[in-house]
């Protein structure tokens, strides 16, 4: 029965500790905020255009914008939203047939497939969100893809908002120069820095203060997790795995110390 209770809190830990999308992101309010209101001024008010995301892994670009995207869903209800992670593509340009399945166009290969997508995108009808996670995954000979992508936007009588994340910081200056000397310039950029040694012992503690009962970890371990995970890459999700890793631990210490205790009364 006290095993039981003892499990229970560990189970709660690490739950807790998972990386999914939460209620609130911790330090993430300033750029929860421009991607909202960029999302209103060009999906609601039906402005095309586009933002880049940047930032290294863990930073929390994926996360913000998931949760932005829940908490809106009903601004957005009007429009099509469209959410691709680039990874899963075979290739750059298998981007354009996983667009035209998703608006519900027959597939078409090469030139042709690009033509019917711009002549959908330009007619009339709803507003078209198109997130593409892993943005850099699309990187190709003469960046041909990437600039058919953010020049969607601009075409006549577009209805696309293309929203974009990467890792890579400097994609628009390195692989979309040509952008900045269109007249509309290149997408809006937003940066995550990675997360401080503060930041990342706030959201451990913030996470695990969910659990009931007596701390789980000690602060003196979260500090010193966050202090190392900060000084090495600012990911929020390395310091959530180390934190999740100790608790699996200590757990199974608990397990087989309490397998290995006498019964009460027992010789």
């Amino acid at each position: 029965r006290l095993f039981r209770q003892e499990g229970t809190c560990y189970q709660q830990a690490k739950r807790v500790l998972h990386a999914a999308v939460p209620d609130r992101l911790y330090a993430r309010e300033r750029e929860t905020g421009v991607i909202r209101q960029f999302l209103r001024e060009h999906v609601c008010g039906r402005r095309p255009g586009s933002l880049y995301i940047s930032g290294a892994p863990g930073t929390g670009k994926t996360a913000c914008l998931s949760r932005v995207l829940l908490d809106c869903k009903d601004e957005l209800a009007g429009s099509k939203t469209i959410v691709l992670n680039c990874m899963s593509l075979s290739s750059p340009q298998g981007v354009f047939p996983a667009v035209a399945q998703q608006l519900g166009l027959p597939v078409a290969a090469g030139r042709e497939g690009v033509r019917r997508l711009e002549k959908r995108l330009t007619a009339q009808g709803p507003m078209v969100l198109l997130v593409l996670d892993e943005l850099d995954q699309l990187e190709s000979k003469g960046q041909d893809v990437l600039y058919t992508l953010f020049e969607w936007p601009r075409l006549p009588g577009s209805r696309l908002v293309l929203v974009g994340l990467a890792n890579a910081l400097d994609l628009t200056d390195r692989s979309l120069a040509r952008l900045g000397a269109r007249p509309a310039g290149s997408p809006r950029l937003l940066r995550f820095p990675p997360y401080t040694r503060e930041q990342l012992t706030a959201i451990l503690q913030e996470r695990l203060g969910q659990v009931a009962g007596d701390p789980v970890l000690d602060a003196a371990a979260l500090q010193f997790c966050a202090r190392k995970v900060s000084a090495v890459s600012g990911d929020a999700r390395k310091a959530l795995d180390v934190c999740r890793r100790a608790v699996e631990l200590v757990e199974l210490e608990v397990r087989s110390q309490t397998l290995l205790k006498p019964l009460p009364g027992g010789e």
